[in-house]
């Protein structure tokens, strides 16, 4: 007799799978010049962690954030608020599901990630350790405080599974795919024929502009569309420029006022 395993805990454990494996071939291409958005010498001397302690922090905060994402599995579908396993899984279901998902995680997440810069406790205490990276890299793409990690990650994917109506099976697809995105945003690298850049305004060099030591105030929509920092004004522009000594450069565009 197989081993059945339940949607419920592959859709916890596939985006992790997704999240190394895909961390994994963007730290590839670092390696190469042509495609990094900063040099290998900035990533050493701007960024405030070690890439062991950063792989330790990610480590610790998938293993917390697998445990809760079971526990909420199960609080939600006992509730009644998930889909059932019978749910209509047709491609336009499943598309309507995914862009009301993707609508509700990125309103979550601009008001949380742009509330924590601007609280100076919440800054100071919280949501700088992420940017101890200043020059961020792929699997770092979750290097952050575990209370900032509840927040912004299983509140926030609680509410975009729920409020969808999405079933355990289709989250597997969409929290696979949220997971790839976010590691896109944050890889400090940049390649042409990229999916993610074509459809998404949102991506490694609109993030990176945020990552700046000047970039704090801007550029906090994560992680696909980039609608509420250009509805409430926090939405910096930027230019992808050639570096001399080979890759690109996301350079900031100075705002008229």
């Amino acid at each position: 007799m197989g081993l059945a395993i339940s949607d419920e805990l592959l859709g916890t454990f596939v985006p992790i799978v997704v999240y190394w494996v895909y961390s994994a071939m963007y730290m590839a291409f670092g390696s190469l010049d042509n495609y990094r958005l900063h040099s290998k010498r900035d990533e050493q001397e701007k960024n405030l962690v070690s890439k062991a302690n950063v792989l330790k922090n990610v480590i610790f905060q998938q293993a917390v954030q697998a445990a809760l994402a079971i526990i909420l599995y199960k609080v939600i579908r006992n509730e009644g608020a998930g889909a059932s396993e019978s749910q209509s899984s047709s491609m336009t279901v499943m598309a309507g599901q995914f862009i009301i998902a993707m609508f509700v995680l990125d309103t979550w997440q601009y008001f949380m990630h742009r509330y924590f810069h601007h609280n100076k406790f919440l800054y100071r205490h919280f949501h700088s350790r992420h940017h101890r990276l200043v020059v961020p890299y792929a699997f770092g793409a979750i290097y952050n405080h575990p209370l900032e990690a509840f927040i912004f990650d299983i509140i926030g994917g609680a509410l975009s599974y729920s409020i969808s109506g999405m079933s355990p099976r289709t989250s597997i697809y969409f929290f696979s795919f949220a997971t790839m995105k976010s590691v896109d945003d944050h890889c400090g690298v940049w390649l042409p024929g990229n999916l993610f850049h074509i459809f998404f305004n949102n991506n490694s060099a609109y993030h990176d502009v945020h990552h700046h030591l000047y970039g704090g105030k801007y550029n906090f929509s994560q992680p696909f569309f980039v609608m509420w920092d250009r509805i409430l004004g926090t939405y910096m522009p930027y230019s992808l420029e050639n570096r001399a000594e080979g890759g690109f450069e996301a350079r900031p565009i100075k705002r008229a006022k």
